[in-house]
């Protein structure tokens, strides 16, 4: 987010924001999602295409939300702006959000999957393998991404997003590590996660290369269609190894994480203090992380040990 975390448990979603006048804001609402209670949706396999729809549309919500409080006071109303609520009326924001996001799915899907298409094919002269070639064009695909991430990270804007980023791995591993939700105990923290979103990502790359390996076509536009109509099984099956991979911590699994948790050390960068404080707010406004401790680990977290802990750090 722009200045903040969002954190969802179960239908529950939390916005925290850091405020221009340094105050934290912080919205929780239900989010539904896309067949909501649909017994589809636990489906192995295409329980993960609708988790990656549900995550695209929470994300630009979430987004729209916490960019408002950094909207110049002094911007016109714009003619598209006009129209859109004279057309939509109350609906305009989420038509314009549904559009938005349509817009970007196309450009992910022309810049990442038929892109290197096209681009292996340049070499078809040189290369006759097409075992070579398929490969030729995962190694291209996974070699735009990561120029993407790390064109994108120079950005300042940006390297904020990271940064907060950053943060809310740290206040779940902090969790997941048995620690008390403290600042202190935050930043000590990984700043890495199995189940982050760049993994998935990775992921999503790694699996069109084994897929685009086996399954082939010979007409040109068949590969490139074969290519879009292929992304909701390549996103089922990477939802599946995430969710493997953040359940298990044995050998095999650690391989398979590892290029995703070290292309994580250019998605995530160190918070500050106040950063923290924001993902707290998120994690604290949707799940009771005193609760789970007693739970899981067996032991309690009462106010005067928090209190303590915050004089300690020098938090108010």
């Amino acid at each position: 987010m722009i200045e903040g975390v969002m954190m969802r448990h179960k239908d529950t979603y939390a916005v925290a924001v850091r405020k221009p006048d340094g105050e934290i804001e912080v919205e929780t609402e239900e989010f539904e999602g896309v067949l909501h209670h649909n017994k589809i949706k636990t489906v192995p396999f295409i329980r993960g295409v609708f988790n990656f729809l549900d995550s695209l549309i929470l994300g630009m919500k979430t987004l729209t939300f916490s960019s408002t409080f950094y909207i110049e006071e002094e911007e016109k109303e714009t003619k598209t702006d006009k129209l859109f609520e004279k057309l939509f009326k109350d609906k305009a924001q989420n038509v314009l959000m549904g559009i938005t996001m349509a817009i970007s799915i196309i450009m992910a899907v022309a810049i990442f999957m038929v892109l290197p298409y096209f681009l292996s094919s340049l070499f078809e002269k040189y290369v006759r393998n097409d075992s070579l070639l398929a490969i030729l064009e995962g190694v291209i695909r996974i070699m735009i991404f990561i120029v993407y991430i790390v064109a994108i990270s120079a950005m300042k804007d940006i390297r904020r997003v990271y940064q907060y980023h950053g943060a809310e791995h740290k206040c779940i591993n902090c969790i997941e590590k048995g620690r008390p939700l403290t600042v202190k105990n935050v930043m000590r923290s990984s700043k890495q996660h199995k189940r982050c979103g760049t993994s998935f990502m990775l992921f999503v790359m790694v699996v069109s290369i084994v897929l685009f390996f086996f399954i082939r076509v010979d007409q040109p536009a068949l590969r490139v269609l074969l290519r879009i109509l292929l992304i909701p099984v390549i996103a089922g099956i990477s939802y599946e190894i995430i969710r493997l991979a953040g359940k298990s911590d044995n050998i095999l699994v650690q391989i398979i994480s590892a290029p995703g948790m070290w292309l994580q050390r250019l998605t995530t960068k160190e918070p500050d203090e106040s950063m923290v404080e924001v993902a707290i707010a998120s994690v604290e406004a949707v799940f009771d992380w005193k609760a789970y401790l007693k739970d899981t680990f067996g032991y309690e977290v009462d106010d005067s040990w928090m209190d303590d802990s915050k004089a300690q750090t020098g938090e108010e």
